[in-house]
């Protein structure tokens, strides 16, 4: 198992990338907040919906949990179009089942997409 206190090794590319960062938050039962995280294992989670994510030209996409809160990151080229991703990635196969089979998890309403379940967050601060 991974150990915060030693970091994350991060994809190095060939030229600059940008990120996007969002945040959505789970119901509060452990017993579901576990099961949230086996369905995210490399074993269960679904190789269609792996596959439409890059489909769509999303590089890297990282989730960080603490408690209830989820924080994702996601790393894309610069030349991405978030909305147009996003839009696409609803109409790719299995992504609406993945969305639903994870909602019951999730603080949200049943039938909605990523792009709207997934809020994306403000940077008010970063050094380089």
């Amino acid at each position: 198992m991974e150990n915060p206190q030693n970091g994350y090794p991060v994809q190095q590319y060939n030229g600059p990338v940008k990120r996007y960062c969002q945040t959505l938050d789970l119901r509060d039962n452990p017993e579901l907040i576990a099961e949230y995280r086996r369905r995210h294992s490399k074993e269960h989670a679904w190789p269609k919906v792996l596959e439409g994510i890059k489909e769509v030209g999303i590089l890297e996409m990282e989730i960080y949990i603490l408690g209830t809160h989820l924080f994702m990151i996601v790393e894309t080229p610069l030349d991405f179009d978030w909305n147009t991703a996003m839009a696409r990635l609803s109409t790719l196969p299995m992504q609406a089942e993945w969305e639903d089979y994870m909602a019951e998890f999730q603080l949200v309403k049943a039938g909605m997409s990523s792009a709207e379940k997934w809020q994306l967050m403000e940077r008010m601060f970063h050094l380089y």
